[in-house]
C-alpha cells in the first residue's frame, strides 16, 4: 500500500507544525509524521508549562552557529513580531518577563492549539505513533517506508529536533537522514544545561541548595551573562548558568561575579568607618546570603576577621575574590535536562533563504536539528517559527 503527497514533514514539534501550516496555506498536500502520541510535546512542558514562545528583542547575535550570518534571512522573513501578531490574533494573553521574554499567561497548550488550528485544512493530515524505517531518493522526490505503508513525496522536511530531553522522545534520526544524503553533522552536545561540580565542590555547596543570587558569569571566550545563579544539590543552575553552558567546554572554569549590583569597595569602606569591630562575614551578609559567605570563608576564599584588622590591599583582594570567583564545573547534567542541542546539520549545506539542501533538491532541514542554537529566552522557539515558515514557503 502506498500514498503520494506533495510534502512530508517528519516531526510534529514547533518547527514542523509551523512549516506544515505554511505549506498548507499554499495549497500543498502535507502529511506530518511523528513517533509520539501527540504533537508539540516540548512546547507543552517549556517555560514551566507557560511556553517562552519568543522575545521582544531578537537578532542574529542571539544565536550560536558555525556560520553566524546563516540565521539572518529566516529571522527577517518571519520575525518575532509576526509570531506575536499570530498569538494576538488568537486572543492568547501573554506577559513579558526578564530580558524581553514572552510567556503565555494561561498555558503552553494555547500555542499548540493555535498551531494545530493553523493546520486545520483538508490538505494537511497528521499521523502519530508512526516510525519511518528508510528513505530513498527517487526521480520525483522521495520514498519513505513507514510502519504500514510507503509514502511518496516531492519535498521532505526534517523537523526531528535535537537530542535534548530524551524522555520526550528525542532521537538522532534527523542526523542520520542528513548523513545518509552526504551532509556533515557538526558534533552535538547539551546546551542551556545546569553544571555539575567536582565531589569536593559539590559537598561544600550542597547545603546552599535552593539559594539563588544575582550574578554575572563569564566564559573563557569573554561571553558574559548577567542573570540569576542557583545552587542545587547537583551543582549550579539558574538562567546565567544555562546561558553560559552553551559557551563552556570541558576542563574550563567560569568566572562568577557574585556581587554585580553591589559596590563592595564602598560597602567595606563605610562599614570600616562606622563599625570597625564588625566581622567581614556580617558585613558581606548585607549583600550576599550569609550561608554563602560562610562557605566562601570555609573554602578560604578570604578570612573572617574584624574589619579593622584588614589592610587596604586585603580589602581590595576581598572585592576581587567576590567579583572574579573561579569555579571549574565537572561537567553538565547532559541531554536529560538540557533545553537544547548544540551542533547538528551543518548549515553550509543549506540555503539560508529556504532551508533547502543545496545538493539534494526537495530536502529541507528546520528547527533544532540544524547547527543553530539560540540563547535562553524564547530564541530557540523563534528559530523554529522562522525556519519552519521559510521552508513552508518553498516546499
Amino acid at each position: 500500500m502506498s500514498q503520494k503527497v506533495d510534502v512530508v514533514v517528519i516531526g510534529a514539534g514547533a518547527a514542523g507544525l509551523m512549516c506544515a501550516a505554511e505549506a498548507g496555506k499554499r495549497g500543498r498536500s502535507v502529511l506530518v509524521l511523528d513517533h509520539a502520541k501527540k504533537p508539540g510535546r516540548k512546547i507543552l512542558i517549556s517555560g514551566g508549562g507557560k511556553c517562552n514562545f519568543t522575545n521582544y528583542d531578537v537578532s542574529a547575535s542571539n544565536y550560536l552557529c558555525s556560520n553566524p550570518h546563516f540565521v539572518k534571512s529566516a529571522l527577517s522573513q518571519y520575525t518575532n513580531w509576526d509570531f506575536i501578531a499570530m498569538v494576538s490574533k488568537y486572543g492568547i494573553e501573554f506577559e513579558e518577563r526578564d530580558h524581553g521574554q514572552l510567556f503565555c499567561l494561561e498555558s503552553a497548550k494555547d500555542i499548540v492549539k493555535m498551531l494545530l488550528s493553523e493546520c486545520e485544512t483538508p490538505n494537511i493530515r497528521f499521523r502519530y505513533q508512526t516510525g519511518v524505517h528508510s528513505i530513498e531518493k527517487t526521480e520525483s522526490g522521495f520514498s519513505l517506508h513507514a510502519d504500514t505503508d510507503v509514502i511518496e513525496c516531492e519535498s521532505l522536511v526534517v523537523a526531528t529536533g535535537g537530542l535534548s530531553m530524551p524522555k520526550l522522545g528525542a532521537t538522532p534520526f534527523g542526523y542520520k537522514i542528513a548523513e545518509q544524503f552526504g551532509l556533515e553533522v557538526k558534533p552535538t552536545t547539551a546546551g542551556l544545561v545546569p553544571f555539575t561540580l567536582h565531589k569536593e565542590d559539590k559537598e561544600d555547596f550542597a547545603e546552599l541548595s535552593g539559594i539563588a543570587v544575582p550574578a554575572e558569569i563569564t566564559a573563557n571566550d569573554g561571553t558574559l551573562f548577567k542573570e540569576a545563579l542557583l545552587f542545587t544539590h547537583r551543582g549550579l543552575s539558574g538562567p546565567s548558568v544555562l546561558q553560559i553552558s552553551s559557551f563552556w567546554k570541558p576542563g574550563q572554569s567560569v568566572s562568577v561575579n557574585l556581587v554585580p549590583e553591589a559596590d563592595i569597595d564602598e560597602l567595606l569602606a563605610r562599614s570600616l568607618e562606622k563599625h570597625p569591630n564588625q566581622s567581614l562575614k556580617n558585613t558581606l551578609a548585607r549583600v550576599l546570603p550569609k550561608r554563602l559567605v560562610e562557605v566562601l570563608i570555609e573554602r578560604k576564599v578570604f578570612a573572617d576577621k574584624p574589619l579593622k584588622q584588614y589592610h587596604a590591599k586585603e580589602l581590595v583582594a576581598i572585592r576581587e575574590a567576590l567579583e572574579h570567583w573561579k569555579i571549574a564545573p565537572n561537567g553538565t547534567e547532559g541531554y536529560r535536562t538540557a533545553e537544547v542541542t548544540l551542533g547538528g546539520v551543518n548549515t553550509d549545506h543549506l540555503s539560508s533563504k529556504t532551508m533547502e539542501c543545496k545538493s539534494i533538491q526537495g530536502l529541507f532541514f528546520i528547527g533544532e536539528v540544524m547547527d543553530v542554537t539560540g540563547w535562553l529566552g524564547g530564541y530557540n522557539f523563534q528559530w523554529c517559527w522562522s525556519s519552519g515558515f521559510v521552508a513552508g514557503q518553498h516546499v
